[in-house]
């Protein structure tokens, strides 16, 4: 061990190195001990199965041992139960070194472990946001008592939660914590490579104001890694690529629907292939065995969504396979770490584009990644519907509520300071909250609203889409989108899940539940209703680089090669290496400006005199009206730059945005036009110089 390990606890480095046989500890294990024992707030950064959960628990457990730490003083916090189901042996194992315990505390655990816990609580308690709220407001906790003693939060995959909502959930539940425990908390991030590591760390800091480190040691570089392009065209010819390359390997296959992994999965199947599957509407016993299964074979494909690109353990893996290509680097980044694991072997990853435009997205996805570009994490902004949760949960948990005295449970934490104001005021005015002289209170809208099951409902800062569940006999096979069950068909309804095809026997309307029986006809997969907002800035252009002729340092197939050639002929007119193009044809006019969804949106409200009547756009181009002229086009542009103007939001779209029933709709609607905009991105593609050309 180095000189840094000699800081761990005794007990802890004896078994380091006697029970684990680690003669050293990973780099970024020995660089975050000074850190983490010193009691900094750290972001802990490296790919995936760098040992970031060790490189967390081994200085928190020696910190705790020789600390005198007593009482409940670690939460280690997940976006996924899965995750947490796996990580608890190890943190279990890793605790009993020092004579210490851990527990889990989720919604799968049973109520006798969980009065366990309240009586007498473990040293580290291992959940997830949803079920830290669900204790603040449980008449059963006495929350004092067990939040007293906390010191320290690990956040597992930081990067997951600060890119959504249930990040600025987590921090506004920090900072209640805070004020129960009386003391700052430490806050440990980990994360796999992200483009703004010391941006993350100061928004995981919240209210926190002591020192601060990102420990991120050098981490492999392109060359270290065997990525591969290829076009099969179909999810028939994916499969049969799949059954054919690698025989006697461990392959791990992502895709990015759960409509993509039931096909392939099916096709696998019908090929021989020992295929398992994996996906959020899955039933957690069905996934469970999956992935259990596959960890302990050898010769064997996995299928999944992005529920495996994080930490989960499947064992040794031999390769990944990507249908399509994933929408960020930093989620190419997560997949590509899960190989490579073992001494000898090499991280790696196929591609196999199922269409042109997927072959193109991929190859602009490892050309950025080629660049050592990074997304940058960043929060939504203008949360103000967790605003309205946080102060009707405050509600809840506190039973009354100071009117001058709210802010200070967030510690001053924007946007949950006194500049809330109005919103608490809306709150009020409409019945979710009450007053009385000084002291505000849950109302009976907000019981109306949200009270079902004791107020479960404020727990998620999110709408699951309404599902049927898929039961055959008494077992539980997964869920479906209840369309798949009101379209018509001719024949059986047959349905596609877990694999396999299931005729539906009975529909059980009111409980929401589909009994099926096995099947040997086809079945249908799909999913409604997911969101949609398109490709970044930085990928659109890198797929602009693309059709220019630059092509990504990564090996590619002749058929990929072929591909990508007749893309890039199909595109000569929509792609100029002096700027953005305007095209004609006919009435179809375009503006070919490569900028993103996101922008693209801005830039459609903010040119609306020069748009088309209904305003289509994506991520390449922006529809212009039919008799646009160069006079018409420098006119409304002239100033455009000055006066960006957020999107145009279509109020069906706030059913998405939980809790905006608890908002005004003006800043409801507010909410979802700042994150459907990327104004910077738009004021670049108006920059650029602009060619008009004819089809």
């Amino acid at each position: 061990m180095t000189a840094p390990a000699d800081r761990l606890s005794p007990a802890l480095t004896h078994h380091i190195v006697n029970t684990l046989g680690w003669r050293s500890l990973r780099p970024l294990q020995e660089h975050a001990i000074g850190p983490v024992l010193d009691g900094d707030d750290a972001v802990l950064l490296a790919p995936t199965a760098g040992g970031k959960t060790e490189a967390a628990a081994f200085p928190l457990l020696s910190a705790m041992d020789g600390g005198g730490w007593s009482g409940l003083s670690v939460l280690y916090v997940c976006p996924l139960k899965a995750l947490l189901n796996n990580l608890l042996p190890r943190l279990e194992t890793y605790a009993g070194w020092v004579g210490r315990r851990a527990a889990l505390w989720h919604g799968d655990v049973p109520a006798p472990a969980r009065r366990r816990i309240l009586t007498d609580p473990p040293d580290i308690l291992l959940t997830t946001p949803e079920s830290l709220e669900a204790m603040l407001l449980s008449v059963k906790v006495d929350q004092h008592r067990l939040f007293a003693d906390l010191r320290a939060i690990v956040v597992d995959e930081v990067h997951a939660f600060a890119g959504d909502d249930r990040g600025w959930h987590l921090l506004a539940v920090l900072e209640r914590l805070t004020r129960l425990a009386g003391r700052p908390i430490q806050r440990i991030g980990l994360s796999a490579t992200v483009g703004n590591p010391a941006e993350l760390l100061a928004w995981l800091q919240g209210t926190n104001r002591g020192p601060a480190r990102v420990v991120a040691p050098e981490t492999a570089s392109v060359q270290d890694n065997v990525v591969e392009l290829d076009y099969v065209g179909s999810v028939p010819n994916a499969a049969t690529v799949i059954a054919a390359l690698h025989r006697g390997e461990k392959r791990l296959v992502f895709c990015d629907s759960r409509q993509l992994v039931e096909e392939l999965g099916a096709a696998l199947h019908a090929r021989g292939v020992t295929t398992f599957l994996s996906h959020a509407s899955l039933s957690l016993d069905e996934r469970r065995r999956a992935e259990e299964a596959f960890a302990d074979a050898r010769d064997c494909v996995i299928v999944s969504t992005s529920t495996l690109e994080l930490g989960i353990d499947v064992g040794d893996l031999d390769r990944v396979i990507q249908i399509n290509a994933p929408p960020t680097v930093a989620a190419f980044l997560q997949r590509l770490g899960r190989t490579g694991r073992r001494p000898g072997t090499t991280r790696n990853c196929l591609f196999l584009a199922l269409n042109q435009d997927s072959l193109l997205s991929a190859a602009a996805l490892t050309l950025l990644w080629s660049r050592g570009y990074v997304e940058p994490v960043q929060a939504p902004p203008e949360p103000r519907h967790i605003v309205a949760q946080q102060f009707l949960a405050l509600c809840l948990q506190e039973h009354k509520v100071g009117n001058r005295l709210w802010a200070e449970h967030w510690n001053g934490l924007a946007p949950f300071d006194r500049s809330a104001e109005p919103i608490v005021r809306h709150l009020v005015q409409h019945g979710y909250v009450e007053q009385d002289g000084e002291y505000l209170f849950i109302g009976p809208a907000a019981e109306e609203k949200f009270g079902r099951r004791h107020f479960m409902d404020m727990t998620a800062v999110f709408t699951a889409p309404p599902e049927f569940t898929v039961l055959s006999g008494r077992q539980e096979i997964g869920r479906t989108d209840p369309m798949l069950l009101t379209e018509r068909v001719e024949g059986p309804r047959v349905l596609l899940l877990a694999g396999r095809s299931w005729q539906v026997t009975w529909v059980d309307w009111k409980r929401r539940r589909c009994y099926v029986e096995p099947s040997d006809r086809p079945g249908k997969a799909r999913w409604y209703g997911t969101a949609f907002t398109g490709s970044s800035f930085a990928l659109t252009r890198a797929c602009r680089d693309v059709l220019l002729g630059t092509d990504p340092p990564v090996a590619m197939t002749e058929r990929a090669a072929r591909y990508i050639a007749k893309t890039r002929d199909a595109a000569t007119s929509t792609v100029h290496p002096g700027g953005t193009v305007i095209t004609r044809d006919g009435d179809d006019v375009r503006w070919w400006n490569w900028a993103g969804y996101k922008a693209n949106a801005v830039l459609t409200a903010t040119l609306s005199g020069l748009t088309d009547e209904k305003q289509r756009f994506e991520d390449e181009w922006v529809r212009l009206r039919p008799d646009l002229t160069r006079d018409l086009w420098r006119a409304g542009t002239a100033d455009a730059a000055d006066r960006l103007c957020l999107p145009d939001i279509d109020e069906r779209a706030l059913r998405g945005l939980k809790f905006n029933e608890a908002l005004p709709t003006r800043l409801a609607t507010a909410t979802l036009a700042a994150r459907l905009a990327d104004l910077d991105a738009a004021l670049t593609a108006l920059t650029d110089p602009v060619r008009f050309t004819a089809i």
